[in-house]
């Protein structure tokens, strides 16, 4: 099992940046895929991006391919999602998720597809 700790949300004005990390407990952090979601107010959670046990892979959801950049240090049990060019748009609550994984490929889909979740951390964006 692994518990999870975003940190690093906040106001931003739209064109800045944020960097969001995610620590986890435990000694087995490296067997995770890691991904973060994002839920804004009404809407259901979405998939933003996400990385591979050892960080060689990872993938975006199209609307943040070029402005975000998912990263792990697996020395530091620490996943980060540093995000530039921020738009009113990227306003919601960020989550961090982890998957035990058997496997070196990254996990995307839906929430269902990951095992342990953090309680979140709101980013907003303002115009």
């Amino acid at each position: 099992q692994v518990q999870l700790v975003e940190s690093g949300g906040g106001l931003v004005q739209a064109g800045g940046s944020l960097r969001l990390s995610c620590a986890a407990s435990g000694r087995t952090f490296r067997s995770y895929a890691m991904g973060w979601f994002r839920q804004a107010p009404g809407k259901e959670r979405k998939f933003v991006a996400a990385i591979s046990r050892s960080g060689s892979s990872t993938y975006y959801t199209d609307s943040v391919k070029g402005r975000f950049t998912i990263s792990r240090d697996n020395a530091k049990n620490t996943v980060y999602l540093q995000m530039n060019s921020l738009k009113p748009e990227d306003t919601a609550v960020y989550y961090c998720a982890a998957k035990q994984s058997p496997d070196t490929k990254v996990v995307v889909g839906g929430p269902s597809l990951y095992d342990y979740w953090g309680q979140g951390t709101q980013v907003t964006v303002s115009s």
